[in-house]
C-alpha cells in the first residue's frame, strides 16, 4: 500500500502564492502521492492545496494594523504549530512572511518537523543578529538570489540558491515595439519613452511622485521629443497620482491603471522607487535611475542599521554600481533628469549595461520551481549539504 507523503506550507502574501503553487507542481513530480496543508491562496488551492485559514488572514502590513490582529495572528499560529507537531508532515515549508513564520519553523523544528524556508529576509542587509534565530528554526534555506545564499554559507545555515521567479518568466529579451503596441501607445516608432514609477504606497507616491514631475520636466526641456507613461499600481494610486499630474498638465504623460511590467518594457529609461521593481526593469534589459525618499526618523534609522553598499538589486547582484541610487537627500529632480539623459547621451554605455543585464538574468534562470523542488526533495531524503562549522 502506497503511503501519502504530507507536506505543510504557509505563504502569507500574494507572492508567496505564486512561489508556492510552483513549488508544488514541481513536488508532485516527485512524488504521484503527496497531499498538501497549511496556509495558502488561490493559485495553491488550485493545485489541491488544503488552506485551514483565508491567506488574507496574514496579509497585514505596516504598524498598526499587525498589532490590532495579534491576538488572531497568535491563534493562527499556535493552532498550526499544534496541528503540525501532532500529525508531522515530512517537511514543512515557510514562503515568505518571516515574522509570522520563523518562529512557527522554529516551534515545529523544536518538535522534530524538519523545516525549510523560501525566500531569504533581508538579513543580510540589516538585523543581521537574526540570523541566529534563522539557524535555530530552519534545516534549509532556498534563497532567491546568488548572493544570498554566500551570506548564510558564512554562517553556518544549510542553504540552496534556487533562482528567481521572475527571471524564468521574463523572456531573456525584450520586445519594445510590442510592448508599446499591447499598451496601445499613439506613438511613431522612435519616439523616446521615459517610465516613471513613483512606488504602490501613498506616502512614496507622495514624496516622490512631485520629484519624478519635475525631473520630467527638466528633460523635456533637454529633448522635446520625450514622452512620459506612468502605470497607477492600483485604483487608489490613480486617483491620487492623477490629482497630482494635475499641475503638471504641460507633460507629454499617460497614466496607466497597473500593467507595470508593460509599461517598463515599452520604454527607453525607468525611473522607479527602489524595491522588487528595479530587479524587474534589470530582467527587461531597461536602463533605470533608482531613487528613494522617506521620512527623516526612519531614515535615520534604517540607514544606521544597513550592512551592504547599494540599496537596489541590479546593483547587489553585480556588487558594484550598474545603475545610478538617488536616495533620501540625493532624491531631487535635477540629479534624476541628469542620469536619465545621460542614458539618451551615451548609447555605447546603455549597450554595455544591457549586456550586463542579459549576464545577471542568465544567472538567476535556473527553473526555481523546480530547483526548489529538488532541495526539499533531498532534505527529506536525507541528502546532507555541506555547511561549514561555526565557532
Amino acid at each position: 500500500m502506497t503511503q501519502t507523503l504530507k507536506v505543510g506550507i504557509v505563504a502569507g502574501e500574494a507572492s508567496g502564492d505564486i512561489l508556492g503553487a510552483g513549488l508544488i507542481r514541481a513536488l508532485k513530480k516527485h512524488y504521484p502521492h503527496i497531499e498538501f496543508a497549511g496556509i495558502g491562496g488561490p493559485r495553491m488551492l488550485a493545485e489541491g492545496f488544503h488552506s485551514f485559514f483565508p491567506q488574507d488572514r496574514l496579509a497585514v502590513m505596516g504598524l498598526i494594523e499587525p498589532l490590532k490582529r495579534l491576538p488572531e495572528l497568535l491563534r493562527i499560529r499556535r493552532f498550526l504549530i499544534d496541528h503540525f507537531s501532532e500529525q508531522q508532515p515530512a517537511v514543512f515549508i515557510g514562503i515568505d512572511s518571516p515574522d509570522f513564520n520563523l518562529t512557527l519553523e522554529q516551534k515545529l523544528h523544536e518538535n522534530g518537523v524538519k523545516t525549510v524556508h523560501y525566500v531569504s529576509p533581508s538579513v543580510w542587509a540589516w538585523r543581521q543578529g537574526r540570523i541566529k534565530k534563522i539557524r535555530r528554526a530552519v534545516d534549509l534555506m532556498l534563497t532567491l538570489l546568488p548572493f544570498e545564499a554566500q551570506f548564510y554559507r558564512d554562517h553556518g545555515v544549510p542553504v540552496q540558491f534556487v533562482g528567481h521567479t521572475l527571471a524564468d518568466d521574463i523572456p531573456l529579451h525584450t520586445d519594445t515595439a510590442v510592448a508599446r503596441s499591447q499598451l496601445m501607445l499613439d506613438l511613431p516608432g522612435e519616439t523616446p519613452v521615459v517610465a516613471l514609477l513613483p512606488g504602490s504606497r501613498q506616502g512614496e507616491v507622495e514624496r516622490l511622485g512631485p520629484i519624478f514631475y519635475q525631473a520630467a520636466r527638466l528633460c523635456l526641456k533637454q529633448r522635446p521629443g520625450l514622452r512620459f507613461v506612468l502605470p497607477a499600481a492600483s485604483g487608489h494610486r490613480y486617483r491620487q497620482i492623477h490629482q497630482q499630474l494635475s499641475e503638471y498638465s504641460d507633460l507629454p504623460v499617460t497614466l496607466v491603471q497597473g500593467k507595470s511590467h508593460e509599461v517598463m518594457a515599452a520604454a527607453d529609461v525607468v525611473v522607479l522607487a527602489s524595491g522588487t521593481t528595479a530587479l524587474e526593469a534589470m530582467l527587461l534589459k531597461k536602463p533605470m535611475v533608482v531613487s528613494y525618499k522617506m521620512g527623516w526618523l526612519s531614515y535615520q534609522i534604517i540607514s544606521a542599521m544597513l550592512r551592504v553598499p547599494y540599496v537596489s538589486l541590479p546593483n547587489l547582484l553585480a556588487g558594484e554600481e550598474l545603475v545610478p541610487e538617488l536616495i533620501q537627500g540625493d532624491a531631487t529632480a535635477e540629479g534624476i533628469a541628469t542620469q536619465v539623459l545621460a542614458y539618451f547621451d551615451q548609447p555605447d554605455e546603455v549597450a554595455t549595461l544591457k549586456e550586463r543585464f542579459l549576464q545577471l538574468h542568465e544567472t538567476l534562470r535556473c527553473n526555481a520551481s523546480a530547483a526548489a523542488a529538488n532541495a526539499v526533495v533531498n532534505l527529506i531524503d536525507g541528502v546532507a549539504l555541506d555547511v561549514p562549522a561555526q565557532d
